[in-house]
């Protein structure tokens, strides 16, 4: 008994480890972006009694974070992707200018907005794990020391709100965005609409019919 051929009208968009890893990495900045509003926002901070809970809570989100990454990189996959995420092409340069005009734009698997997000908060996120265990283990720094990575701390973790805000945005306004996230997989018409240049690498499979 022959298996049934893989529907040509969709393309293999991530693998099962890469949207674990996307799945868990977003529900630890999750974690950490709600109980830092929990602590820092007195109309918040009001509803909740166990403050000492929210900070331990907060703090091991935030040490956790590159664990999924890490874990990751045995994936062939993930890793080829990291790559395409830190090499920009011709076709990126004008890709933020072709969007503002709403001109057509070209782009691999990722374009060029994703790959500065992508990139943007991973060095927050780094920067802000760094700051973030200078204010926990008190001892490791000076005051002054301190006193700088309580406010770099505080002023990223706003811009990564932000950036991740914007994120969620896009996504609800894609839903073959989230398919690809959920399932792994996007129709072909849409690779060829947003990632041209992917879809052209991945040729649909040809179609065996029975004579």
């Amino acid at each position: 008994m022959s298996l049934p051929a893989e529907r040509p009208d969709l393309i293999a968009r991530f693998t099962t480890a890469e949207r674990w890893i996307h799945r868990c990495t977003a529900a630890l900045v999750g974690t950490a972006l709600v109980t830092a509003a929990f602590l820092y926002l007195p109309m918040l901070a009001e509803l909740v009694g166990r403050r000492r809970l929210l900070v331990t809570v907060h703090e091991w989100a935030g040490i956790a974070m590159p664990v999924p990454l890490a874990a990751g990189l045995v994936s062939r996959a993930f890793r080829a992707d990291l790559g395409r995420l830190n090499r920009f092409g011709p076709h990126d340069r004008g890709w933020v200018r072709a969007r503002l005009r709403g001109w057509p734009t070209e782009a691999g698997k990722f374009n060029a907005g994703q790959k500065l997000y992508a990139n943007g908060l991973a060095g927050a996120l780094l920067v802000m794990i760094g700051t973030g265990l200078l204010m926990w283990f008190t001892g490791l720094a000076p005051l002054v020391w301190r006193t700088g990575a309580t406010f770099v701390h505080d002023w990223l973790a706003l811009l990564v709100a932000v950036l991740v805000l914007g994120h969620i945005r896009m996504a609800v306004r894609d839903a073959q965005a989230r398919r690809g996230l959920r399932t792994g997989k996007v129709t072909r018409a849409w690779a060829r609409h947003h990632h041209p240049l992917w879809e052209e690498e991945n040729p649909a499979p040809a179609v065996h019919r029975e004579p």
